[in-house]
Order: structure tokens, then sequence, then C-alpha cells
């Protein structure tokens, strides 16, 4: 089974989509309210208040952590990598049949699992050891795929990274989320 058939087996489809507007290009995602009623409810919260909207300066969230063959994370961080304000974190949803697979959104969190609140990745490869095995291994809660743009997100993961004070795989040159909006149909 080919990558895109693999996440449309998954989701039911008809999800809200999510344009993501970055300074490499744009990212429209379809988000599944169906299996993360509680993630897709807290990213829109997000979405719908500007959060990670900006061009540059403190407004502006960055991607801050890109990792070849693993994944793009973003949704957290200024340029500056000062950690913008967020809501209560909520609980985690990875138990919900959705699998981190090439092209799929999931939250970050922290290595508690009830800890993600407005930090998001995409999978560039099918990152199994990431889905949920037990409650020991609670895995990353898969929220949404990506329908159009996923060689934004590999020209993305393809930059030049460093280690910045305590963070590491942080692009050389800052790539930031312009806009992220809700797509009418």
């Amino acid at each position: 089974m080919d990558d895109d058939k693999a996440i449309t087996a998954s989701f039911g489809g008809a999800g809200v989509q999510v344009m993501i507007e970055t300074s490499k290009g744009n990212i429209l995602v379809e988000l599944d309210d169906e299996l993360a009623p509680v993630t897709v409810e807290n990213f829109l919260s997000y979405v719908d208040e500007g959060f990670y909207d900006g061009t540059d300066g403190k407004e502006a969230t960055i991607f801050h952590r890109v990792i070849p063959d693993f994944m793009v994370q973003c949704g957290g961080f200024t340029e500056e990598l000062e950690e913008k304000e967020t809501h209560d974190p909520i609980v985690l949803e990875s138990d919900n049949g959705l699998r981190n697979v090439r092209g799929t959104i999931a939250m970050a969190r922290t290595t508690e699992p009830d800890s993600a609140t407005s930090q998001f990745f995409i999978n560039v490869v099918d990152n199994d050891f990431l889905n949920y095995a037990s409650e020991a291994k609670p895995g990353y809660a898969v929220f949404g795929r990506v329908l159009e743009g996923m060689d934004v997100a590999d020209e993305i993961v393809a930059v030049e990274t460093a280690s910045v004070g305590p963070h590491d795989d942080v692009p050389v040159e800052a790539i930031f989320i312009t806009s992220v909006y809700r797509v009418e149909e």
C-alpha cells in the first residue's frame, strides 16, 4: 500500500481543513475530529486565535526542531527561541487508532503523557515507535494528515540545523509560520 492509500485508509475524511502557510510554502492538512476530538479542538483554538501567525520578530512561530528521517516540529517558539504562552495541557489521545506514518500531523509533548499544548509535528517518514503501545508506552497523538504540501515538509526537513543553547536541531535560517487558518469548503 503506498503512502497516500495508507494514510487515507485510517482517516474518515471530510474533516476540518487547515492551511499552514510557511516561509517555505504552504501545507494543507485535514483534521480528524472524530478520532481525536480533544486534540483537534485544542489545535483549532490556537488556529482561531492566530497563535501561530507572524512573519518575523517576537510574534512569529518557527519550526524549531527539524530532524531528517523523522519529523519537523513547530508551534511553541519565536525566532529568539522564546517559548510562547500556551493554554493548559490536554489529555493524550494517542490510542485513537491513528498511526504516526509519513504525512500525518501529531501533537508534541513532554515525557508526561497529558502535556501537549500548542506544539505539533509532521511525520516525514513512518514513525511506528511513536504509536500508542500501552499505558507504559503511550505514544503521540495523531490528529490529522497532510493533503497537499508534503514537498514543503520535505524541504523543511532538509535544511541545515545547529544547536542553539539547550535546543538541538534548530534550522540555521529561521523557517516561519506566517499564517494558519481554516479553509472553507
